[in-house]
């Protein structure tokens, strides 16, 4: 299944997200045009929520302000590894990967956000 998102807002939904029974809902930006993916979260001191960058299997956090937490997701949406990037780093490619979630250092595994993990995107189409 082909997924296509228009740059915007969603929801980025973990479910039984760091062993709980509840799934956690947190505001997601989505950038899938070129623009929105180039400039993703250069220049921000800070991020409410996440940004997913589609498509995408890599990252590099040069001219970023903050560290980042990146989840590299494969076409099903299931995650296929959690990294954290200092400033001014370049992540390799994965080579599985389709979409790439961005949020601020630390706050994914909080979300429960791990490898094996299947995650939701809601409300773009």
């Amino acid at each position: 299944m082909r997924r296509r998102w228009r740059d915007g807002q969603g929801t980025l939904v973990v479910s039984g997200g760091g062993g709980r029974a509840d799934a956690v809902s947190v505001p997601l930006e989505i950038a899938a045009s070129y623009r929105a993916r180039t400039k993703g979260l250069l220049g921000r001191d800070a991020i409410d929520g996440a940004m997913l960058l589609s498509p995408a299997n890599s990252v590099h956090t040069f001219r970023m302000r903050i560290p980042i937490d990146v989840a590299y997701l494969d076409r099903h949406l299931e995650v296929i590894a959690v990294t954290t990037m200092k400033p001014g780093r370049l992540g390799m490619p994965r080579l599985r990967a389709r979409h790439v979630v961005e949020a601020e250092a630390g706050v994914m595994r909080g979300w429960g956000l791990r490898a094996g993990v299947r995650v939701e995107i809601e409300g773009m189409g």
